[in-house]
């Protein structure tokens, strides 16, 4: 059985983007699109303030942005 996948809002995933050096490129309503230029990876981020984003779409974003859960862990906690 996988483990559980931490519950975070969109302002915790922007935090760890911009750690790992994306920046907005774009937005358009709620979504907002954040591009690392040095890598070239692109995410798109739904932004809703305060509401916890569901697994699949967190997922999604850090499929997007290359980074695994592990690190994204590590980012949040101020490790990387």
């Amino acid at each position: 059985m996988g483990e559980r996948l931490p519950r975070v809002n969109a302002d915790e995933i922007i935090r760890v983007l911009k750690k790992k050096g994306f920046a907005k490129v774009d937005q358009s309503g709620s979504h907002q699109k954040w591009r690392n230029l040095d890598t070239g990876r692109q995410t798109i981020v739904a932004y809703h303030r305060g509401d916890i984003i569901r697994p699949k779409t967190f997922l999604k974003i850090l499929e997007g942005a290359g980074i695994s859960v592990e690190e994204f862990e590590k980012s949040r906690k101020g490790k990387t």
